[in-house]
């Protein structure tokens, strides 16, 4: 198995502040040798220059200088390292209430959501706004990290209270797969290597659990969506009919023989080959990207789906989706905005605010309708072209959208359609 053909596993990381999620991340990279010896030596001398005894491996992960100098995370920052088994990219997302934004962005694409839990304070508000962020955004697992073991003496008392606490939580959320790792970042326990200190816990460690985890099947393979992104013609002689259409499959599985439908048009065709850079290939699925062509001339253009006659996306103007403003000023009252979904765009306006939510106790607040930064809302939009949508629950590609202002051209929401 090539590197490049390696199963790439997304993970997003959340905690309070001071939780170690920054030492956890250098702990990993460094026990599992992903470390260059440059970064270990401007690492070290950090360190000395703090004054400790020890080299701060929260350090390799605050790459901005604000960050490094007041000992917190601000922005989202990725780290990409390598097992032998797996390619692993890691959205360090920050633990302040005011970065709700940032954490969205985040763990929208992410299999997997990391949470830490600080052994001595347990499961509080923060750990459940975490918890509830990544039930909305429908990550598929999600791995709760009890930090700080070695503080609690080791303690599987401790442990089994976080877990207890954390589960009769989640019940009210829609999570289906959750997992329990006691850790000390600090001392390197359960995350690459395993602890002698804890002989009580029998899992495996985090990093055995990040590569082993099964994540083929959270993509939809169920209902086909091909949303085009180009279409190309090369203008040369060996290829003078060539016209295939270029994306990246955003559900289903395609294969040459395949009726398939167009919208808006509704035009019917069948796939007449599927190619990729490497040649043509017998079936694609979510989320390769690949050129169709079809057996017919139909007029397709950027923004356009290919589906399944008898499967088809929601197309419609009138959306509801949860929303997360990105904004410090709020949405504007009939404000327009540009929509962009997949890879269509359009115009639209909010007719309507529902509620806002509150995080921390799941609340709906229905009387105080102003939407700041890093709310989360139920809006409705009208858009002035139809879009073919899915729910965000069905299809994470197909059920997202963003929202941006015409005037600054600034990304001021994300959303999940109902």
């Amino acid at each position: 198995m090539s590197y490049l053909n390696m199963e790439l596993l997304r993970f997003t990381t959340a905690g309070s502040v001071d939780d170690g999620k920054s030492t956890l991340i250098g702990r990993l990279l460094y026990d599992s040798k992903s470390i260059f010896e440059d970064q270990m030596e401007a690492v070290e001398k950090s360190s000395k220059k703090k004054g400790l005894d020890h080299t701060d491996l929260a350090l390799f992960t605050d790459g901005l200088k604000d960050e490094r100098e007041q000992g917190i995370t601000i922005d989202v920052a990725y780290r990409y390292f390598a097992t032998p088994k797996r390619k692993f990219i890691i959205a360090d997302t920050p633990g302040h209430i005011q970065y709700t934004r940032n954490m969205v962005t985040g763990a929208s694409t992410a299999n997997l959501a990391l949470i830490l839990v600080d052994a001595r304070k347990g499961v509080i508000e923060q750990t459940k706004r975490h918890a509830f962020l990544a039930s909305l955004l429908q990550i598929p697992h999600i791995v709760v990290c009890v930090n700080k073991m070695d503080l609690e003496n080791y303690s599987e008392e401790s442990f089994n209270k976080v877990v207890s606490d954390f589960k009769s939580f989640s019940t009210k959320l829609d999570i289906h797969d959750v997992r329990f790792v006691p850790i000390s970042a600090l001392h390197g326990d359960n995350v690459v290597n395993r602890s002698t200190n804890m002989p009580w816990y029998e899992g495996g460690t985090l990093l055995n659990t990040l590569e082993t985890i099964h994540i083929g099947s959270d993509e939809n393979h169920i209902d086909c969506r091909f949303p085009v992104q180009t279409v190309i013609r090369p203008h040369s002689d060996e290829h003078h009919d060539y016209r295939g259409y270029a994306g990246r499959i955003a559900g289903g599985v395609f294969k040459p023989g395949d009726e398939v439908m167009v919208l808006p048009s509704g035009f019917k065709s069948k796939i007449a080959a599927i190619d990729t850079y490497d040649g043509h290939i017998e079936e694609a699925f979510a989320p390769m990207s690949v050129n169709i062509l079809l057996e017919d001339d139909i007029d397709i253009s950027r923004g356009d789906m290919i589906v399944r006659p008898n499967n088809q996306p929601k197309v419609t103007q009138d959306l509801e989706f949860m929303m997360c403003w990105f904004n410090q000023q709020g949405p504007k009252p009939r404000g327009k905005y540009t929509i962009r979904h997949t890879s269509n765009e359009a115009r639209c306006m909010i007719t309507e605010i529902a509620y806002k939510l509150d995080i921390n106790t799941l609340h709906r607040i229905e009387d105080d309708l102003n939407i700041g930064m890093n709310d989360i809302a139920r809006v409705k939009v009208r858009t002035t072209k139809p879009l073919f949508v899915d729910s965000y629950r069905r299809n994470r590609h197909t059920g997202s959208i963003i929202l941006v202002d015409e005037a600054t051209n600034e990304t001021v929401a994300a959303g999940m359609v109902i």
